[in-house]
């Protein structure tokens, strides 16, 4: 086998599985977790302009979401770059816990909205950011199909 068929830890990319899919699904949907805090959550028309409300503006659940979603691009950049953690926490636990996290602040923002935004409805940022969040769990259980 070329050496250009192994990764950085040695293993062949088959061995790897789908071409480390997982990891690169995590970093994709943790920039769009991350980013997704500034995109519109709730939007409505308010006094004769239309209103949008960022996931930022909504309290600290907004910039939760944000830090969770760099947490998850740290963490598998960290992987990438060959630091691994303890054997007691896989990676793919942590990206799940994060995923669950993130999953659980945008589900709870998406059923309730604040009363501060009486006027405003869900915005398209709130799905695409539970659909990032998901995306981060889903590519945690494939990186944990690899680690098999």
């Amino acid at each position: 086998m070329a050496l250009s068929d192994r990764d950085s830890y040695g293993a062949s990319i088959l061995e790897r599985g789908l071409l480390g899919i997982g990891d690169r699904l995590g970093l994709l949907a943790g920039v769009v977790v991350a980013v997704s805090a500034f995109t519109g959550w709730y939007s409505g028309t308010g006094e004769g302009v239309k209103v949008s409300v960022i996931g930022w503006d909504t309290g600290y659940s907004g910039k939760a979401v944000f830090f969770l979603g760099l947490a998850v691009v740290l963490v598998v950049t960290m992987r990438e770059a060959g630091v691994e953690p303890p054997q007691s926490v896989p990676q793919s636990l942590v990206t799940i816990f994060l995923g669950s996290a993130a999953t659980i602040i945008v589900l709870v923002k998406a059923i309730s909205i604040p009363d501060d935004y009486f006027f405003a409805g869900r915005g398209v940022g709130i799905w695409i950011s539970l659909a990032a969040a998901i995306g981060v769990i889903v590519a945690g259980l494939l990186q944990a199909s690899e680690e098999l």
